[in-house]
C-alpha cells in the first residue's frame, strides 16, 4: 500500500539498545513493538478514556510489515498511525516509520482490528461512541 494518506499522529520512539541485532540495526523483530506502541498511543489520543479491555477493546487480527529500509543505530523515527477503513466491526489501521530528520520511509505496517466485546468473549460492532471519535479525528477515513 503507498502512502496516499494525511497522517494526524505520530509519534516518537525510542530506540534502545537491545533493539539492535549484530549487524548493527534494528531486528526486525522489534519493528512490531514500534508500531504496537504506537498503535495504543493513537487509541490514548483519539478515544480519550481508558480501554476496559475486559468489556470492550480492539483485537488485532491480521498484520502485514514491509521493511523497506534498515534503521540503523545512529537514526532517530517517528511512527506514523492512521486509521483508513471503518467497518461494521472492524477496521483498517496504517502506519509508517520514517526517519525524524530526513523523513526516509524506512517500514510500512497494515493492519486489521476487530471490536472485541469481554464480556461475551466474542466480537461486536465497533461502538458508536468510538466510531465518532474516529471519524472526527480522521477527517478523510472510509466507510
Amino acid at each position: 500500500m503507498q502512502n496516499k494518506f494525511s497522517f494526524y499522529n505520530k509519534i516518537p520512539v525510542q530506540i534502545r539498545f537491545n533493539d539492535f541485532d549484530f549487524l548493527a540495526h534494528v531486528n526486525n523483530s522489534v519493528y512490531q513493538n514500534y508500531y504496537d506502541l504506537a498503535r495504543t498511543k493513537y487509541i490514548d489520543e483519539v478515544f480519550k478514556e481508558k480501554m476496559e479491555w475486559n468489556t470492550r477493546g480492539l483485537v488485532l487480527v491480521k498484520v502485514s510489515i514491509e521493511f523497506l529500509r534498515p534503521i540503523l543505530m545512529d537514526d532517530n523515527v517517528d511512527v506514523y498511525t492512521k486509521i483508513y477503513k471503518l467497518g461494521n466491526k472492524s477496521l483498517g489501521m496504517y502506519q509508517q516509520i520514517k526517519s525524524t530528520l530526513t523523513s526516509e520511509l524506512k517500514s510500512t505496517c497494515d493492519s486489521v482490528m476487530v471490536a472485541y466485546c469481554g464480556d461475551v468473549n466474542t466480537p461486536c460492532p465497533v461502538p458508536e461512541d468510538w466510531r465518532q471519535k474516529i471519524i472526527r479525528f480522521e477527517k478523510d477515513i472510509k466507510f
